[in-house]
């Protein structure tokens, strides 16, 4: 009994199997027709202020409205500053002057890396910072602040900043260097000192700076050389042959230069200089 009802529910679970995919083909799903393509739609139309749109180029380096300088060009011009500043420390300044003098006292006192040139450096910028003190505010009050408030374009800030520097330079500058860049050159000679060029004027000043600085150091070595001499002399007089006279002079050289304040006295003259 128990197997024919076994049989029967496996006959009518076939059955089912049968029946079904024939019932899955007899309702079969409609197929879609695809849409008809939309006609193209024109762009909208831009909108326009009252007032008119526009795009202003400013090309002096001012904002739009004409009050300040744009921040990036004056982050440019920094960036400019920057890296001229050591040919304008260079050759614009008294710095040239005071580093080969400094250098010329060491070298007169026998001292080849005593001290070093870091220090000769330092010192000298210093210096240079202090004489050149008041052109430098000159420059930043005619010139730089007029150009960052905007009360001035960049030519008239320029014209007007580097003024100071060009009466610096041209007080200190000899007039025969003057004559002989403008001999070389070329030029017609200048009526007044603002005609002289800054291409003439910058190596005129270079070279007169040169000079000065050659006629100090001179100076500065007639006594530490008469003192070479002098223990030369004495040495060579006591048979001492085999000592170098350089080594004997150098103790001397170094009491006589802290007996006078030889730094005091250098710096004082180098100043003085430009008084």
């Amino acid at each position: 009994m128990v197997r024919r009802t076994l049989l029967l529910l496996l006959a009518g679970l076939g059955l089912a199997l049968i029946l079904l995919p024939g019932a899955a083909e007899a309702a079969p799903v409609p197929a879609l027709l695809p849409a008809a393509p939309a006609d193209p739609t024109p762009p909208a139309e831009p909108t326009v202020s009252p007032s008119g749109g526009s795009i202003n180029f400013n090309i002096d380096g001012t904002n739009p409205d004409g009050s300040k300088p744009a921040t990036s060009l004056v982050i440019v011009l920094g960036l400019t500053l920057l890296s001229v500043a050591p040919a304008v420390l260079l050759l614009c300044t008294c710095f040239t002057k005071v580093f080969i003098v400094l250098g010329i006292t060491r070298n007169a006192l026998g001292l080849t890396s005593t001290p070093p040139n870091q220090v000769l450096a330092g010192l000298a910028l210093f210096i240079s910072l202090f004489i050149m003190g008041p052109t430098v505010s000159q420059v930043n009050e005619l010139g730089v602040q007029p150009y960052l408030r905007g009360d001035k374009s960049q030519s008239e800030a320029f014209r007007d900043g580097v003024q100071p520097l060009r009466d610096f330079m041209y007080k200190t500058t000899r007039p025969d260097e003057i004559a002989l860049l403008v001999k070389v050159s070329g030029q017609e000679k200048p009526a007044n000192p603002d005609d002289v060029e800054l291409t003439t004027l910058i190596p005129a000043f270079v070279l007169s700076e040169l000079r000065a600085a050659f006629i100090i150091g001179f100076v500065i070595f007639i006594p530490f050389l008469i003192i070479d001499m002098v223990v030369s002399a004495s040495l060579m007089s006591l048979g001492m042959m085999m000592l170098p006279p350089v080594t004997v002079a150098m103790p001397f050289k170094l009491l006589l230069f802290v007996l006078v304040n030889g730094w005091g006295l250098i710096i004082t003259a180098l100043v003085a200089s430009y008084a």
